[in-house]
């Protein structure tokens, strides 16, 4: 039994870490996994025989590779590759220009003072759905699907899936919805939310950028223990396993599914917070679908950092609207914007 620490590219947050975890735990001659995000690395204990620490980091590389992480015996220091922001930034400029033209004729309110309306939920949702910390349910999916494909079934656990989280997304959004009613929330608890879901979603932005490494140690996840048994779920083989698997994603570490269950608790409603978090699931299901159907992979993209960071700039616009919205609707300052 030896223990070896091996350093690992491509972590993001903790979701990163659930599913490296889960994934070096399914090889026979590892008996423990333990990823570390603070030091992008895992430390992992088994029978490894003759074999080098290099060769041991290849063959635990070609397991999590599909995935987006690389293992190595050496710490690697990612490049920050500043350079993304000259096309990152004008892309997010683009996209505020159009965001506020939009609110100007009244075409889609996005955000208004009071509420996150479903329109927002549904681009979280979609930005969500290519970010990064959406590795854990791509590869929660991806590791479903290959259970039965092995069988020859390839359609129709697909459509559970995407079924199932769809359903289950309205479903318990309701009851979370309905929970706030039942303890109907001050203004002061609905202003403290609303503070905790822009500072989460504002986190969650500067972690897309990926420049500033202390931001991956503050992006809130689901108790460890939760994940790992959703991860679980995967590895079955029953008939309705793909439609349970799509019910869990909803208690999965992924900070945007976080941030949005906080806020619908402020809806006070089962239809609201059905609504709310069905649009945020709906909006996450195309590039859900190709996952399902396909071998993409924004990860892998040569343009993948430009995306992220793209991604980053207008979820942290995003936050600074939601932040700005919930000091305004509490009157501690006045409205900055006409939209």
């Amino acid at each position: 039994m030896n223990t070896y620490t091996f350093y690992v590219s491509g972590m993001h947050c903790k979701s990163c870490v659930s599913m490296i975890d889960s994934e070096l735990s399914e090889l026979p001659y590892i008996t423990e996994a333990k990823s570390n995000l603070s030091t992008c690395s895992v430390d992992v204990a088994g029978e490894f025989g003759d074999k080098s620490p290099e060769n041991i980091a290849q063959e635990l590389t070609q397991v999590i590779a599909k995935h987006g992480y690389r293992c190595s015996v050496e710490k690697q220091t990612p490049p920050k590759n500043w350079s993304d922001f000259k096309m990152a930034i004008p892309v997010a400029v683009v996209f505020l220009i159009l965001f506020v033209v939009l609110q100007k004729v009244g075409l889609v309110n996005f955000v208004n003072t009071s509420s996150v309306s479903y329109g927002t939920s549904f681009a979280i949702g979609l930005i969500a759905s290519l970010s990064s910390c959406l590795a854990v349910v791509g590869g929660l999916l991806l590791s479903m699907s290959a259970t039965f494909a092995k069988e020859g079934d390839k359609m129709k656990p697909q459509l559970l899936f995407h079924a199932g989280r769809l359903i289950s997304f309205f479903i318990l959004g309701g009851v979370i919805g309905a929970v706030g009613a039942v303890f109907t929330l001050s203004p002061a608890a609905t202003f403290t939310v609303g503070i905790i879901v822009g500072v989460v979603m504002l986190i969650l932005g500067i972690n897309l950028l990926d420049v500033f490494p202390w931001a991956k140690r503050l992006q809130p996840s689901m108790p460890k223990f939760i994940a790992k048994r959703a991860q679980g779920v995967s590895k079955l083989n029953h008939t309705f396993t793909p439609f349970l698997v799509g019910i869990v994603t909803f208690f999965l570490p992924c900070g945007f599914t976080q941030s949005m269950q906080l806020y619908t608790l402020t809806t006070g409603s089962f239809l609201k917070g059905g609504l709310t978090m069905g649009a945020f699931a709906l909006g996450t299901l195309p590039v859900l679908a190709l996952i399902s159907f396909s071998s993409f992979s924004i990860q892998n993209s040569s343009k993948a950092g430009v995306f992220f960071k793209t991604a980053g700039l207008i979820v942290i616009l995003f936050a600074l609207f939601n932040l700005i919205n919930s000091l305004v609707v509490i009157g501690l300052i006045p409205p900055l914007f006409n939209i």
